[in-house]
């Protein structure tokens, strides 16, 4: 009687799965049905013209405006109802292809990138989370463009850092920023506005706001190798003291915790060379947007996704 119960339920279950199956493939006919009437119909200009009209009007762009801040308001309600993440770190990718698909200039998407961290330092500040780190310039990228674009950089640096010594935000909120990297290999003005910023930031401790410039995780490891080999040679260090929490001092900004959570924008799932010592058990979340068009709902839909997973360390 047991086996006969219990093949009568599997022929059932199996019978619910091509039931489901068959409705799904009715699903897809009937949309790939009504995308392909709804392109038949634009072919005419009776039809083409008013629907172009519509979708460029202040009326359709006003909707979508006011839906995209509903859906962030109720985006951060639920975040905020969760646990936060205590560091997150971006890698600001895409303003190159950002300029690209608007026919613009290269200088124009990084520009566009520069008041952008700025607006999602407003929203991670407002979330209350008090470490946040971006990577704005790989060792790499000193090496790979051409110095016309790298002078675009710099001098966004420049204006970038100096505003940011002058922002009544930055000091009511007690940010203190800090500039990690081979620093070296930057010019003396992008130097000299990091020093500013960093100075008259010193004193703060409410949130931590860090710029990766000139970085490179795997250069960040020699660095520590080398500082481990001197101490060493020295006398200072010996070898049974030389663990991962030795190499964890000798980072570049040693004390910070390590990242809870890493975004990515532009749609490339990779690391690139980013805090490869500190995001060994961060979570990762990849946007397909370019960095100048991410958005709150962006920020709030990676938080929101880093809180649904269980994070596990080792395994």
């Amino acid at each position: 009687m047991t086996l006969f119960l219990s093949d009568f339920e599997e022929r059932r279950a199996l019978a619910q799965v091509g039931l489901g199956r068959a409705m799904r493939g009715r699903r897809s006919v009937l949309g790939n049905s009504l995308d392909s009437f709804a392109k038949w119909l634009l072919k005419f200009r009776l039809v083409s013209i008013p629907a172009r009209k519509i979708a460029n009007s202040s009326l359709a762009w006003s909707i979508v405006s006011r839906s995209d801040r509903v859906r962030a308001h109720r985006l951060r309600d639920r975040v905020l109802t969760g646990e936060l993440p205590n560091h997150v770190s971006i890698i600001m990718d895409g303003n190159r292809r950002f300029a690209w698909s608007k026919s613009s200039v290269v200088g124009v998407g990084h520009s566009e990138g520069k008041e952008k961290l700025k607006e999602v330092m407003d929203w991670v500040l407002d979330l209350g989370i008090p470490y946040f780190t971006v990577y704005a310039l790989s060792t790499e990228n000193i090496s790979e463009r051409d110095e016309g674009e790298l002078d675009v950089l710099y001098d966004l640096y420049v204006s970038g850092l100096n505003e940011i010594s002058e922002d009544a935000r930055i000091h009511d909120r007690k940010v203190r920023v800090q500039v990690v990297g081979r620093l070296e290999m930057l010019p003396q003005r992008v130097r000299d506005a990091i020093s500013n910023a960093e100075d008259v930031t010193s004193d703060y401790s409410d949130f931590i706001f860090t710029v990766c410039l000139a970085y490179g995780g795997r250069e960040e490891i020699v660095d520590a190798v080398k500082s481990l080999a001197f101490d060493h040679a020295s006398g200072k260090l010996d070898l049974d003291s030389i663990d991962s929490s030795e190499i964890t001092k000798r980072m570049y900004a040693s004390e910070l915790p390590d990242p809870d959570l890493v975004i990515r924008t532009s749609g490339e799932e990779r690391i690139s060379n980013f805090l490869l010592w500190q995001i060994a058990y961060s979570e990762l979340h990849f946007s397909d947007v370019f960095w100048p068009s991410f958005s709150k709902s962006d920020l709030y839909e990676a938080i929101e996704s880093y809180q649904y997973r269980r994070r596990r360390y080792g395994g």
